[in-house]
């Protein structure tokens, strides 16, 4: 199973179960829904998703400095006397990533 078809199925899966599970929550009673009810589900599903999208930032800033340390070191295989160069270009984007990831983290638990 490919990677990319592994996080296609977990995203739908967990879309299914925020969509889903607040509902059959509200339905298992005996008692209509009331209001003070649906804003309760509806801020525990902000808080999931929140932690959802910081979940995704920080998977995709790991990935982005994986893929950045791979093309360093099949740079540094290629031209070995340029290693210094490549190195701090590397720290640098890689610093970048970092910083935005942890910015798309802070606005994920932000907006929750």
């Amino acid at each position: 199973m490919k990677v990319s078809s592994l996080v296609k199925s977990t995203l739908a899966a967990a879309t299914v179960l925020a969509v889903v599970g607040p509902t059959m929550a509200l339905a298992q009673g005996d008692h209509p829904a009331t209001p003070a009810a649906v804003a309760a589900v509806s801020g525990s599903l902000a808080k999931g998703l929140g932690a959802l999208g910081a979940g995704l930032a920080i998977i995709g800033g790991g990935v982005g400095i994986g893929m950045i340390g791979k093309g360093a070191v099949e740079g540094i295989a290629r031209q070995p006397e340029a290693s210094t160069k490549i190195m701090v270009a590397m720290i640098l984007t890689a610093a970048l990533v970092e910083g935005a990831a942890l910015f798309a983290v802070v606005v994920g638990f932000l907006a929750a």
